[in-house]
Formats: structure tokens, sequence, C-alpha cells
């Protein structure tokens, strides 16, 4: 392995990448801040240490989380003051993508320090790259809401967004979150990938109507990324919409032909929902005038 460079490191703020499993997969450039740095945060100085372990780097390591954040930014900001050198990192991948970090940041740029990034592993993009999805527009929506009410207003809002969907998920939550997303989203092309660059790394994809009853999710162990297919490209006329509420309504609740359309045209639930509770109502003054 290539040893560090061994020039020397700027003061300031170094958000550094690290990896999302294979330990092989931490940068030169990472390796050079960390040997250099006269303080690495880490969010779990438990799982820091093992890195840090395997190369051979003796390191002075500060817990940083969103419990600790206020206690230790005071002290962070007065060794950067006198001209000191922070590694920030993660318990894996890119500092800040839904993992703490923001407000330290933003702190050290608004003193003036510098803020330097260290990119490398990121469990997003590793994802993204092999789900076999458009990748020329995605958004990262980070990790879903516990409760499935919230979880269906979030996929919702989103509905109609013409890009690749990306989630963090947990392994317990997974198989209702499938089952939200099929709800709300319809059986748009997925992918589900779980424990990327280790030993049992693995990438199911598949309709969501398919994956949401695949017994290989069902309660899987590991954080996992969850990506959605963008919808459809063009969006339904309303008149189109109108008329397919009209037909589910005569079948369905409001709610349920909502769900129904939504499906069929790849529209936002919430929004067919209102338009179907005006439909109704509408039609209920019509029968009272007969």
């Amino acid at each position: 392995m290539k040893p560090p460079s061994g020039a020397p490191l700027a003061p300031g703020l170094y958000v550094v990448s690290t990896p999302i499993g294979n330990l092989r997969d931490l940068t030169f450039r990472a390796l050079d801040v960390l040997t250099a740095a006269d303080l690495v945060l880490a969010e779990d100085t438990r799982v820091t240490a093992k890195l840090l372990n395997a190369y051979d780097l003796s390191k002075k390591v500060e817990r940083y989380d969103d419990h600790a954040g206020e206690r230790v930014r005071p002290k962070v900001m007065a060794l950067l003051a006198e001209g000191g050198r922070v590694a920030l990192v993660s318990d894996a991948g890119t500092p800040l993508v839904s993992d703490p970090g923001y407000r330290l940041v933003r702190e050290a740029i608004d003193a003036g320090y510098a803020v330097i990034p260290i990119p490398g592993a990121s469990a997003a993009l590793a994802a993204l790259a092999v789900a076999g999805l458009p990748t020329d527009r995605f958004l990262f929506a980070g990790f879903t809401p516990v409760k499935s009410g919230p979880r269906r207003a979030m996929f919702e809002e989103l509905a109609g967004v013409r890009s690749t969907l990306v989630f963090y998920e947990t392994g317990p939550r997974l198989a209702d979150s499938l089952a939200d997303m099929l709800a709300v989203f319809g059986p748009r092309e997925a992918a589900v990938a779980r424990e990327l660059t280790k030993l049992y790394e693995t990438v199911v994809r598949g309709p969501l109507d398919a994956l949401a009853v695949d017994s290989r999710l069902q309660g899987p162990k590991g954080e996992i990324v969850v990506l959605v297919a963008p919808g459809r490209e063009t969006a339904a006329a309303p008149e189109d919409a109108d008329r397919a509420l009209t037909e589910a309504l005569a079948r369905l609740k409001p709610a349920d032909a909502a769900s129904e359309v939504a499906k069929a045209l790849g529209l936002p639930r919430r929004d067919l929902y209102r338009r179907a509770l005006t439909l109704k109502e509408e039609a209920q003054i019509e029968e009272g005038k007969k």
C-alpha cells in the first residue's frame, strides 16, 4: 500500500469520506489527512478506532454527533483558531450525507476557516451506479420517516419528481417502506442495495410490486439504499385524470380511487385525492338537482 505523501497539511476543517464497508476503499488523500490531523471527530469513536487501527494510526479522537455537538464545537473552533487541522468523519461514507456535521461546517465557514472536502465512498452514489436506473438526474431524499403516515406523505410529495429517487432505509422497516412506495408510486422499476462493498453485498432489481413481496427483502440486516425510477415523462392531462377518477369513484371511496388512478397515471395521490373529493361533491350536487 502506498504510504502517506508526507506533505504538510494546511490548517482547516477536513470533511473526510471513509469506507462504507471495505476498508481498502479509503483514499490515499484521506489517509494523508488522518495521518496529519491534530484531532479526528467521529460519529462513533469505536467504529473509527477500527479504521484507524487498520492503518496503524494513533490519533486523538473525540465523539461528534447530534448529542455531543454543542459541547464539542467550541473546542473545535478554538483549535481551528490556533491553526489546527481537524478531520471530521462519520461511521461510514461521506459526512453530512444523512450524518452529523452540518452545524460544525456552517460555523467554521462563518468564522472564515478553510473547509476542505476529501471525497470518497458514498452508499447513495455506489447504489446509483449499479441500480440500472436513470442517472442523469437523481434526488437524494435521505432516511424515510419511521411511521407509515408520514412516510407515505413524503412519497406523495416526491411522486411527481422526474428523477430517480434515492432513499436510505433500515432493515426492520424495509418491507413496510416498500409497501408504502408501491401504494404511492405504483409498480415503478426500483432497486434495493444492501451491504455495499461488504462480503454479502446484494442488489435486488425489479418493479416495486415484485420487490414488496420478495422474501430476500423481508427484514434484512444492515443499512439499505432504495432507488425508485422516475415517474412518467409526460404527465396525464387534467381531463384524463378526471375521467379516470370519475370511473373509479363509481366503484370506490375517494381515497381508494385516488390510489388506483395514481398508480395508473403516475400522478401524485395527494392531488388526486383532493380532486376526487371535489368530483364527488359536484356529483352529489348534480344528483340533488334531479
